[in-house]
């Protein structure tokens, strides 16, 4: 079997997702069509209609797009099939009813930015970090019933440093689920469809504790002082850029202002004898009160305003010296 033998349908709707499939189009894959979700509505009034990042970069290269709304619409599963693909490459997209990644004649594998069975579900990256993993790392396998269990086809370990925040690891998953990508539909060519793979229960073992990663939402982002300062920095590393870990400043003693908090540094220093989530402002720099540590806060962003230094913060906030922030 050739390249140009294998029919792929590519499935994907963010920016991590071009990541596979440009390198997919640049290394003469057949794509014969791509699936994204429809556009989504933008602007003040929500009248304008944003494509996804891959509908943009698939029309670029004059690939047919496909965007359901009901992945199991009848007129959506009979235009696929009309297709005729070999095998389904899914990077960051939704679930897929049985109908769909049971299509092709090899099936349908997902690009997963864990090293499974650990971290399944939709936020891999951010649990990682806010764990305080070292590593972690990109799976392929095959699509089944349920999410993310499916048999692992291969993986590739990448290592995350004590600093790195989800951007850092987000581009280096992005290029590291290209290449296993590349790889995986290799194996496809070269075993004619035949590809080896291994239960996700064979890698676990009875000291195994599995982590998920479930979907993140504003009330899992706010931020708990009262935890060891190590798990506060990760936590907040783990969250930034986007969607950003937050909390709640008391300094006028009548509304609370969110601050996002971007970027903190570990200090060493004990906290002992204040509670959680006091504030302490010294040499124009601001900390706060973990449940072991004091914790400085280096970058943030306080509502209406935009993400500023902790200094510059400070300068336009000359009222705070002593807070509560929850």
């Amino acid at each position: 079997m050739d390249k140009k033998d294998l029919r792929i349908i590519f499935m994907g709707t963010p920016e991590f997702a071009v990541g596979t499939l440009s390198e997919l189009i640049e290394n003469n894959y057949n794509i014969v069509a791509v699936v994204t979700q429809p556009d989504k509505p933008v602007g003040r009034h929500q009248n304008v209609l944003q494509p996804s990042a891959v509908k943009s970069y698939a029309l670029q290269h004059d690939i047919p797009v496909l965007q359901p709304v009901k992945m199991k619409d009848p007129a959506f599963v009979e235009q696929l099939a009309e297709y005729e693909a070999d095998i389904q490459v899914v990077v960051a997209f939704r679930m897929l009813p049985e109908v769909v990644w049971s299509m092709p004649r090899y099936g349908t594998f997902n690009v997963h930015a864990a090293l499974l069975p650990q971290y399944r579900g939709a936020a891999p990256i951010n649990w990682a970090i806010i764990n305080g993993e070292t590593e972690t790392g990109v799976t392929t396998f095959f699509l089944d019933k349920n999410i993310d269990t499916g048999r692992i086809i291969l993986q590739k370990r990448f290592p995350i440093p004590e600093d790195a925040d989800v951007e850092y690891v987000y581009d280096g998953l992005m290029n590291l689920g290209a290449e296993i990508a590349v790889e995986t539909l290799d194996l496809v060519i070269a075993n004619n469809g035949d590809i080896p793979s291994t239960d996700q229960t064979e890698l676990e073992t009875d000291a195994t504790t599995l982590h998920s990663a479930p979907k993140i939402f504003k009330e899992t982002r706010r931020i708990n002082w009262n935890l060891p300062a190590k798990n506060v920095y990760d936590f907040i590393r783990g969250l930034s850029p986007y969607p950003v870990a937050w909390t709640n400043l008391n300094f006028d003693d009548k509304n609370p202002t969110t601050l996002k908090v971007y970027n903190t540094k570990k200090t060493h220093e004990s906290s002992e004898g204040n509670i959680p989530g006091t504030i302490l402002t010294a040499k124009n720099s601001l900390y706060i009160a973990c449940q072991d540590e004091w914790l400085e806060i280096t970058e943030l962003q306080q509502a209406g305003r935009k993400r500023m230094t902790s200094t510059d913060f400070l300068n336009g906030n000359k009222d705070i010296e002593l807070g509560i922030v929850e």
